[in-house]
Formats: structure tokens, sequence, C-alpha cells
């Protein structure tokens, strides 16, 4: 696989990286993907929730979370209840816990946009950084004898190009997500 695949292919895995950890955050509207980051103490270890129970959405302001356990029912909704980024109180009802998602105000909205900013500038940062490691790895080759100059210069500007496409989609799903989070 050439210089210019490889670093490609860690922008595509960084770009997914990023659309995953948007989705954590929390909006007007019941995501299961919003609990992604919560973990409860269970069978001795800490695990995810969607390792535990299903996670569904019958309303759009709301989750529905039925344990793959009864037992962990407790356990699940305490977990919820430590996170306090996330500010949501479950219910436990039938073998069940329901969340009901309370409307953000203003300046949480405008706390969580920030949030957005700061996580695509970080996601820049390091598809900056995957093109710094590929031009390093084209300059290598090239000190190698492995290929020509021509070749090295061909590969740096190619991987700069797909640093501006994969930085441009970074800004275009941030951007996305942050009227997402500022619609009433």
């Amino acid at each position: 696989m050439s210089i210019v695949k490889q670093t490609e292919s860690k922008m595509k895995a960084s770009l997914e990286h990023f659309k995953d950890d948007l989705k954590s955050l929390r909006s007007n509207r019941a995501n299961p993907a919003m609990l992604d980051n919560v973990f409860v103490e269970a069978y001795g270890s800490k695990m995810r929730i969607k390792e535990l129970a299903s996670i569904t959405t019958p309303e759009s302001r709301q989750l529905l979370i039925s344990p793959f356990d009864p037992q962990m029912l407790q356990s699940i909704a305490k977990g919820i209840e430590k996170d306090h980024s996330l500010n949501l109180r479950p219910v436990v009802e039938d073998g069940q816990i329901r969340i009901n998602i309370p409307p953000m105000d203003g300046s949480m909205r405008e706390k969580l946009a920030k949030q957005v900013d700061t996580k695509a500038e970080e996601q820049k940062i390091a598809i900056r950084g995957i093109r710094q490691s590929g031009n390093e790895s084209a300059r290598k080759q090239k000190t190698e004898g492995l290929i020509t100059e021509d070749q090295m210069k061909k590969d740096e500007k190619e991987i700069q190009k797909h640093t501006d496409t994969f930085c441009k989609e970074v800004e275009n799903i941030a951007k996305t997500k942050k009227q997402e989070l500022m619609t009433v």
C-alpha cells in the first residue's frame, strides 16, 4: 500500500472517530449514542450500557433502556445519574429504565456548541499530524532511494490534497452538529 493510501485511510479512520465522538454529545433529540460514554459497574468490571441493555427511542425526546439481565437495572440507572455531563434523570419502571430528555436552555446550547468547536479543532490538528507523518514517510523513502524526488513531491501534494478535503469535511460536520444543537 502506498504512503498516500495509508495516510488517506488513517484520515478516514480519524474522521469516523470524530463522527462517533459528536454522536455522544447531547442534543434536543433522544439518541442512544448519548449513552456510549457511560460506564456501569457490572460483573466485576466497567462496561458500557449498550453491552448490558438494548437502548431504543420510543419518542423523539425519550430513551428506553431494557437490560438483558434484570438484576442490572439499578446499576445502570445509577451509572446514568453519576454522569453529570448528561444531566439526565432515569426513571426505573416495569423492568426498564425510561429517560425523558429535558429541553436545553440557551447557555447549555452555547456550551455544547463550544465543545463541538473544540472537538473539531482537535480533529483538524490530528489530521494535520497524520499529514506530517505521511510526508515524513515519503521523505524517508526518498532518502533510502526507494522513490524519486518527483515521486516524493507528488506524494506530498496528494497528501496535502487529502488533508484539505478531510479538514473541510470536519468543518462541515461540526457546522451541521452546531445547527442541530441550536435548533429549538
